[in-house]
């Protein structure tokens, strides 16, 4: 469904509708805001009781909006930010912050998933309905025993009273432009039922659809349950540390405070077996850490001081001082919630689909039906009750719930299970294109290697080894390029003085340049190097020995003269072959595509089996992007910053960065853990979704095919009609709930 452009000035609101716990629900919601003068871009998760959309209150109101969702029969509540004053006023996050950005966004999605308590099934709507509907229907049956007319009655009123909601739900969906839903459908059948004196049957029905809306507010609960579960990770307090002055000089204490509280710059004690309670780096004190909560990384990590941490993460033995570096509503956690709900706003093709051909199955269920009740007493001398019985079946064996339920209940589950185990998906259409595709092309440094390269080889020509590390350092000092940070990191280890330098510059794809001492001094490639002045023959060769040994090697040249070489390794990461014969049991084929020259390629591609295209600029993984899509779909792995045109390019992004805020908003799909095998698992299970919607369509369909059969035959009535959607439901909602135990 095509979305309106919001005006640039109207803000967005966020609101929680309770009650809207199934995709009519949503269908009635969003053609509702659609009509609204002034609402614009309405997004509507049913499995999450979400409404997004803008609004410009100088033609309609807030308030006249939400009581346009009221008369429909669901209460919104609008989402705010956790900004309290003094008071405990809860202040508007729209109303104070207009622009409503990324930050405000998340500080709404986690702040909103505290007031996600799923009551238990009997306290819900649906829930009252089933047990309201059903006792009706008992004691329509116990007055069987007593007075067969009273029984009549009996279910007479326990399908009126059954229906009147449904009725008023048919007729708020007609008012809103969306009039052939289930639950007209439901109404016209329940009452057709009456009316040819059927009336135990039209009880029957009714209890039997109040237990399918049940099955349907489950399943939505249980993806609540998800995205609270991952709320609570963060802890609700923390140890705040600060010092006293008490004249004898200053000690250093801690309280407790709220997490909430917490400020950029302000440090905290983690305790053994306690959670870090924003996301920070570590000032002090040696552990391992558990961020299995957050990553899935399932075996502790050894961090020390100046190592980044997670909020949720647990610590497992020695105290630990943490600097806070990011507010607490935009960690970590509160990126994820705020992604997956995202993701779950995102219709997959398939869901899409389905709900265009449901636009039109229904009204054509309606059409089937009423002539099934007319042609043949007309014209072929059946009788009036029979037919007509015949056809109110067929409106309920039409119901589309389980259909329309099929595609989002398995998107949902995925995206949940997926998000507790660390891989960040953004939607429904990111998982079907993964489970198609064919080729996966990953980066070489910080992918398929720990993205830590050490300098292995110093060889001077001419000059002190110490004098070509610091002039070296000089070139690259301010880089964030990893070769650069590994020569940095050398001399600091060797404690090699590094002289002033000016004017840095960084060539694109090739090294960096910079004067020092009053000369340009270059840091590149050996080709880029060759490029300025042609290499000594003996210098060739030590470079190629040294690329043999799947190092890379970079030249230091004043200007065109070599000055040395600097050998440096990356070695690739613990897990990445076995994740690479993972995929190709997948039938996935894996390629690296690196900048690297192609002797280092190919030794580090040797060593994982695979195949590799090296000595690449940005543009040139554009270019082998586009021809492998030519053999079908192409995913590509990169760390998200380099990468960034490739991983656009692709048909699937996939960006690694241990939850860095770049893996979290570049790529199409995230994984939380530095592995490789986070790749394996991403391909596993959106083909296990797709296999799961398949079964579910089929569940769907194949359940109406039968029962549309032995109605036409006789066999079956109507109860049995809403028992084939009802059971239906129940198999899709059970089938799709098995997704959430994805290992």
């Amino acid at each position: 469904m095509s979305r309106q452009t919001p005006a640039p000035s109207a803000p967005e609101l966020c609101y929680r509708v309770e009650g809207m716990d199934c995709a009519d629900c949503a269908n009635k919601i969003e053609a509702l805001v659609r009509k609204t003068p002034g609402a614009s871009n309405p997004r509507v998760t049913f499995t999450t009781q979400i409404l997004k959309l803008n609004l410009d209150e100088s033609v309609t109101s807030r308030e006249k909006l939400e009581a346009k969702i009221r008369s429909l029969g669901y209460k919104p509540t609008l989402r705010t930010s956790a900004t309290q004053g003094a008071s405990g006023q809860v202040q508007d996050a729209v109303e104070d912050h207009p622009e409503h950005d990324h930050r405000e966004a998340r500080v709404e999605a986690s702040d909103h998933v505290h007031e996600l308590e799923d009551k238990p099934w009997y306290a819900t709507h649906q829930g009252r309905g089933v047990l309201l509907t059903g006792a009706l229907l008992a004691a329509a049956f116990t007055f069987g025993f007593i007075d067969p007319q009273l029984s009549r009655w009996g279910y007479v009123v326990a399908t009126l009273i059954g229906v009147w909601p449904l009725s008023k739900k048919a007729w708020a969906g007609i008012r809103v432009g969306n009039p052939f839903g289930i639950n007209l459908l439901v109404t016209i059948a329940a009452a057709g039922a009456i009316l040819i004196d059927e009336a135990p049957e039209a009880a029957v029905v009714v209890f039997l659809f109040a237990v399918g809306e049940l099955l349907e507010g489950i399943a939505a609960g249980r993806a609540r349950a998800g995205i609270k579960a991952l709320a609570n990770l963060a802890p609700k307090t923390a140890f705040l540390v600060h010092e006293e002055d008490h004249g004898d000089g200053k000690k250093v204490h801690t309280h407790e405070v709220a997490a909430s509280s917490l400020k950029v710059g302000q440090v905290v004690q983690v305790r053994p077996g306690g959670r870090v309670p924003a996301d920070g780096t570590i000032l002090t004190g040696q552990s391992a850490l558990d961020d299995s909560p957050v990553t899935g990384e399932s075996v502790p990590v050894d961090k020390g001081p100046g190592d980044p941490v997670f909020a949720g993460s647990i610590n497992t033995d020695g105290v630990l001082t943490v600097r806070v570096d990011k507010d607490p509503s935009d960690n970590t956690i509160a990126r994820i919630i705020h992604l997956v709900e995202e993701a779950q706003e995102s219709k997959a093709p398939t869901a899409r689909f389905i709900d265009r051909f449901s636009r039109y199955y229904t009204p054509g269920v309606l059409v089937v039906a009423t002539l099934v009740a007319v042609i043949p007493p007309l014209f072929f001398g059946g009788a009036w009750h029979e037919w007509l019985y015949k056809a109110l079946a067929l409106l309920l064996i039409g119901c589309p719930c389980a259909l329309v339920l099929s595609v989002p209940a398995a998107i949902t589950s995925a995206i949940s299970a997926g998000a507790r185990r660390g891989l960040l998906i953004k939607g429904g259409a990111v998982l079907e294109q993964l489970a198609s595709v064919r080729t996966i092309a990953f980066d070489k440094t910080g992918t398929l290697t720990k993205g830590q390269p050490r300098v292995t080889d110093l060889l001077p020509l001419g000059l002190p080894e110490a004098e070509l590390l610091g002039l070296a350092v000089a070139v690259e000092q301010g880089s964030s390029h990893p070769l650069a940070k590994a020569i940095v990191e050398k001399a600091r280890e060797a404690g090699v003085p590094v002289p002033p330098s000016s004017h840095q510059q960084a060539i694109q794809g090739k090294g960096a340049q910079a004067t020092v001492g009053g000369q340009t001094l270059l840091v590149g490639s050996p080709k880029y190097a060759a490029e300025l002045a042609p290499l000594p023959t003996n210098l060739t060769q030590r470079i190629e020995a040294l690329e043999q040994q799947g190092k890379t090697v970079v030249v230091l040249m004043a200007p065109s003269t070599p000055l040395g070489l600097i050998a440096i390794r990356d070695e690739p990461r613990p897990d990445a072959h076995a994740a690479l014969v993972q995929l190709k049991h997948l039938g996935v084929q894996g390629v690296m595509l690196t900048g690297d020259n192609a002797r280092t390629g190919r030794a580090v591609a040797a060593e994982l089996g695979l195949e590799v295209k090296a000595e690449l600029l940005p543009q040139d993984k554009l270019r082998i992007i586009d021809e492998l899509k030519q053999s079908g779909k192409v995913a590509m792995v990169g760390d998200g910053i380099n990468d960034a045109p490739a991983l656009a390019r692709a048909d699937v992004g996939i960006a690694m960065g241990g939850g860095t805020d770049v893996a979290l908003e570049t790529a199409d799909a995230a994984l939380l853990r530095n592995s490789v095998s986070g790749v394996a698992d991403l391909v596993r299970l959106s083909r296990g979704t797709m296999q799961v919607i398949g079964q579910n369509i089929t569940f769907a369909l194949g359940l109406k095919a039968v029962f549309l059969v032995t109605t036409l035959l006789g066999i079956t009535g109507l109860w049995p009609a809403i028992l084939a959607d009802t059971g239906a439901t129940a198999l899709v909602t059970l089938n799709s709930l098995r997704l959430l135990r994805f290992r």
